[in-house]
């Protein structure tokens, strides 16, 4: 199944000779492979690349464990380039190899080669690395589909489509199982044998229950406000389990650094200042969310705002959660998104459905408390025509926000 991604694609394409580490990086069987190896591979040699001059390694595949040797695999890429014209070295989770950075430094200085590394964990992102890189690296963040990509390729119509994607998510293989009971078997099975067993290994953990619980408290709670000490409580009153707030954002932190879950601070919009705690954790794909809880959970609202925030992070939005006190009576009250581009900022609210006059006016309320002229929308479930109100408001459906990756701008 071929299935276009052009946005990174294009990413890929706009970074060329660049000068820097091209870093592909997302959670595990995301297609990130596959847009390295199938989508820009075949980029390159529609452009006229030889295949001789595109450099191909594998980390996680057998046939090619020996270039986990930091020496093997610099010694391989040099002696492959014998002229003048420019090398393509794409290498597929770097992470599996230890002092990766002095390898890829190294390589660095052959001027005729342009370097494409992919990973599926933030550590070989962190400040130390970075620091090794030298500022030499660009990162491309990729994620599962998005519900455009997904419905490019799904055979239905709309609503199946959302159904279906608000259940099973979006990582590329799901769409080869046909069977929902198939698809749920190859979800949870991806987060027990690959996310789960990745993050103990990964940071040595050695009581697995804990972190397991933990990892069903947020999914249940999915874009509800919460912090380490929340949780502690959480566990203690309701599991009667002693786990300390410390080592609760440790393992909070571990799962952010598998690209399982992001994290969301809240935004004081009149303050304008950061609220660091609590805050919200969302999926980033809605099946391995509901894999974790055993399709057992499948609120409608949840599942939308989730989606609803992995879309923004695909069109590459920096997102806060808004928080303002309304009409001066020390009330707090919350705008599910406040997201941010350049010189651009939008208020957004994502509602499942606003049957009546009385709901919409709730929904809106917290806008019209705002003094700045940034726009402000509200996403529903509804099937609607997009419009504004009286108040200036946006009032889009879910179909046409998904679908028009310029409906902010309508």
């Amino acid at each position: 199944m071929n299935i276009k991604r052009d946005l990174y694609l294009t990413q890929l394409i706009d970074r060329k000779y660049n000068g820097l580490i091209k870093i592909i990086s997302g959670i595990r069987r995301c297609g990130k492979s596959y847009l390295l190896f199938e989508l820009f591979q075949n980029h390159l040699i529609n452009e006229g690349v030889h295949t001789d001059h595109i450099i191909t390694i594998a980390l996680d595949n057998y046939e090619q464990e020996k270039y986990r040797d930091p020496d093997v695999c610099y010694h391989f890429v040099k002696d492959q380039i014998r002229d003048d014209q420019m090398y393509y070295f794409l290498l597929d989770e770097v992470q599996l190899m230890p002092k990766f950075e002095s390898v890829l430094n190294g390589l660095m200085r052959i001027k005729n080669l342009d370097i494409y590394i992919t990973g599926s964990n933030s550590k070989f992102l962190s400040k130390d690395v970075v620091t090794e890189f030298r500022g030499r690296g660009d990162e491309i963040r990729v994620y599962p589909l998005n519900f455009n990509e997904f419905f490019s390729v799904y055979e239905g119509d709309w609503h199946e489509a959302w159904r279906e994607y608000s259940v099973y998510g979006g990582m590329p293989l799901v769409l080869t199982h046909k069977k929902s009971t198939d698809k749920m078997k190859y979800l949870k099975n991806l987060f027990k044998e690959t996310y789960l067993r990745d993050i103990v290994a990964r940071n040595n953990i050695k009581h697995t229950g804990e972190l397991e619980e933990l990892l069903n408290i947020v999914a249940s709670g999915v874009g509800s406000l919460t912090n380490p000490q929340k949780l502690a409580d959480t566990f203690k009153s309701v599991k009667h389990v002693d786990l300390s707030a410390p080592t609760i954002k440790q393992y909070l932190d571990y799962l952010e650094d598998a690209f399982i879950v992001q994290k969301v601070l809240r935004y004081d919009i009149k303050g304008k200042k950061y609220i660091n705690t609590p805050y919200k954790y969302y999926f980033a794909d809605p099946g391995i969310r509901n894999a974790r809880l055993d399709f057992r959970q499948l609120e409608p609202t949840h599942m939308m705002e989730n989606v609803i925030y992995n879309e923004l992070n695909v069109r590459r939005y920096a997102i806060d959660v808004g928080n303002q006190i309304l009409n001066n009576k020390r009330k707090m009250t919350e705008i599910d998104f406040v997201a941010n581009q350049g010189s651009k900022r939008y208020y957004i609210q994502s509602v499942w459905s606003m049957p009546t006059t009385e709901k919409k006016e709730i929904e809106e309320r917290p806008f019209l408390e705002i003094r700045d002229s940034f726009k402000k929308i509200i996403i529903t479930g509804d099937d609607i025509e997009p419009y504004y109100d009286e108040n200036g408001i946006l009032i889009i459906g879910l179909k046409d926000f998904l679908v028009n990756q310029n409906s902010l701008e309508i």
